[in-house]
């Protein structure tokens, strides 16, 4: 048996009260998440660093395709047999029906710790939260009500600025259809379908509208006039459209506009890693505004992480870590640019973003202190997956059928509305 002079058991003693504070803290952290595409591979990387920084284990789980459906799918699958991983990309009520489920982990103390109710507009703090308490954390917001158009086509058609309202929109489009141009490039997919729907009704109703209808589901209003007009609206959108529409895949229609054979697309800002990845440059190349009649509103998507429950304590700082890494100003910056979003967290410096990311960052603010920042119909922040899901399949009919009544469209979307 090996003996130790009484000098070096107090030095190996001293050197293992120095070392265990950072033993025990050490954890192995598993982030199960979708974030595939080149920059959000680069954004996760950095994250990777940051938990590496603090002497944790990265152990990442990237599950593609799908938008999210099939990690949705396998976290299901290790959540029901008592292995979930440390944490998840889990967004809108999806959050909120985990928490329900008793499995995810409160993170109260590092919010608290880290200040993030101030640091959060309180409408995106309340998507982190199940009754009262935080079991997520946010990465970014997205801005859904965007228009983008190409200020080669636009000069060509004699249009002078971006349209702010639907009938200046529209007037627009015949001078480009005129031109022998595209108006509106546009993906015939039943999420695309709903993301114009969500613009059409924010521009034509406003946000409280919107919150009525599409929020809250409220029958009064989702049969109401301005729900009627919203759809006469979108059904004379759909005109503006090209044949080669249906089941095109929206990066292909965001490069119609960069290639100059269509003037407008309605899409999220995630269209300017597609500007970006092209050399073109956001707000001078391709040229943003807010959909029509939406200026002073905001329809956000938000990517979260959250964590869920684990029974070991270096776990469980180690979630701390996480959640204090993605609310860090470093990360949501290194991510942001990276995504084309901008970040969740207030206060932060944009002089590194683009045209586009500064407008939407204001706007972002802004529209936080006047009820007019809303969830995202179409991007699973409003209304629960099902209900989602059959609003999509409603309004999508109504698209692809031009003899269906806006009578009709207005009776299905009040019926799929009611999904339980």
């Amino acid at each position: 048996m090996l003996k130790l002079t009484r000098s070096a058991a107090a030095a190996l003693l001293t050197l293992v009260a120095v070392a265990a504070p950072s033993l025990t803290l050490a954890g192995e952290v598993e982030v199960l998440h979708y974030w595939t595409s080149g920059g959000e591979a680069k954004s996760v990387a950095e994250l990777k660093k940051i938990m590496q920084a603090k002497g944790h284990t990265w152990k990442d789980f990237a599950v593609a395709g799908g938008g999210g459906d099939n990690a949705a799918t396998v976290l299901k699958s290790r959540v029901v047999s008592g292995n979930p991983p440390a944490a998840a990309q889990i967004k809108g009520p999806a959050i909120q029906e985990w928490a329900a489920e008793g499995v995810l982990a409160n993170l109260d103390t590092v919010a608290k710790a880290e200040q993030w109710d101030s640091l959060l507009p309180k409408v995106v703090a309340d998507v982190m939260k199940y009754q009262g308490s935080y079991v997520a954390a946010p990465v970014n917001v997205h801005r859904v009500n965007w228009v983008w158009a190409n200020p080669a086509v636009l000069k060509k058609a004699g249009i002078a600025a971006m349209p702010k309202t639907w009938d200046e929109f529209f007037a627009a489009a015949d001078k480009i259809k005129a031109a022998g141009l595209i108006p509106l490039a546009h993906g015939g997919q039943s999420w695309q379908d709903l993301t114009v729907f969500e613009d059409v009704v924010l521009g034509v109703g406003g946000p409280k509208f919107y919150q009525e209808a599409l929020v809250k589901l409220d029958a009064k209003a989702l049969t109401s006039d301005t729900m009627k007009k919203s759809l006469e609206t979108l059904r004379k959108l759909k005109t503006y459209t090209d044949p080669g529409a249906a089941g095109r895949d929206w990066n292909l229609a965001t490069a119609m506009v960069m290639q100059g054979k269509a003037g407008f697309q309605f899409m999220g800002d995630w269209a300017k890693g597609e500007f970006l990845a092209a050399g073109k440059v956001p707000g001078k190349d391709v040229l943003c505004a807010a959909a029509p009649g939406s200026a002073n509103a905001f329809t956000f998507n938000i990517d979260s992480i959250a964590m869920f429950k684990l029974k070991s304590a270096d776990a469980q700082k180690a979630q701390a870590d996480l959640g204090a890494a993605i609310m860090g100003a470093e990360f949501q910056e290194v991510f942001n640019l990276n995504k084309g979003s901008i970040p969740a967290r207030l206060g932060m410096k944009m002089d590194k973003f683009d045209d586009c990311a500064k407008t939407s960052s204001k706007d972002f603010v802004d529209t936080a202190k006047t009820a007019s920042l809303v969830p995202s119909l179409a991007h699973g922040m409003a209304v629960k997956p099902a209900v989602e899901g059959a609003l999509k399949d409603a309004v999508s009919q109504f698209w692809n059928d031009d003899k269906m009544t806006v009578a009709t469209a207005m009776k299905n979307i009040a019926a799929a509305a009611a999904t339980k």
